[in-house]
């Protein structure tokens, strides 16, 4: 919420299993009086993983989609963001817990990166990394009711979506100050063990 001077914060997470679903009729478009229609059956054409990190300070989005999700394709998205950052500036990355983002070889690659600076968010607390925020959008706008006749072509509307984004990109903004929210959730009941 208040990052230093000349450093980039990068909220960065994947969205993985996205399914290349082929219906076997188009669906219809809401109108006036009547909702609108999807087929309930479909052909299953594979599936890709998208590495997304978004630009707090403008809401732009580097995305990747790679056909799995192991540290391996971590380290390679990793790399292609660190090639599109300015060299000079400090990158601080906001992830979640996952395993594939504390793997041994993830450590070296960033002791190796130096720049590159790691902010955990709390278990289970997911919603807080901006990044997730597209990843509801994508899926609502492009993926959800998108008709794909290969993994190619869902990846092709990732990557139109992506660039449509970046043309009007706005950062995301917090509607309650971050006091409101964590007193909020300092009321809630701890979770059961």
């Amino acid at each position: 919420m208040d990052p230093p001077c000349h450093a980039v914060v990068l909220s960065i997470d994947e969205k993985s299993q996205i399914q290349a679903l082929d219906r076997t009729q188009p669906g219809l478009p809401l109108k006036p009086g009547r909702c609108g229609t999807m087929t309930h059956d479909y052909k299953r054409n594979g599936t890709t993983t998208l590495f997304a990190a978004l630009n707090t300070l403008d809401g732009t989005v580097v995305g990747r989609c790679l056909p799995k999700h192991t540290h391996k394709e971590f380290i390679k998205f990793l790399n292609a963001v660190e090639r599109l950052v300015p060299v000079g500036k400090v990158i601080h990355a906001i992830v979640d817990n996952y395993a594939t983002h504390k793997h041994p070889k993830v450590l070296e690659w960033l002791a190796d990166h130096p720049r590159w600076v790691f902010h955990f968010t709390p278990t289970s607390a997911s919603w807080i990394n901006a990044v997730e925020g597209f990843f509801s959008i994508i899926t609502r706008r492009s993926i959800r009711r998108g008709v794909f006749k290969s993994v190619a072509d869902l990846q092709d509307a990732i990557a139109r979506y992506i660039r449509k984004h970046n043309r009007a990109s706005r950062p995301f903004v917090w509607t309650k100050p971050a006091d409101t929210i964590l007193d909020k959730l300092s009321r809630l009941p701890a979770p059961s063990e």
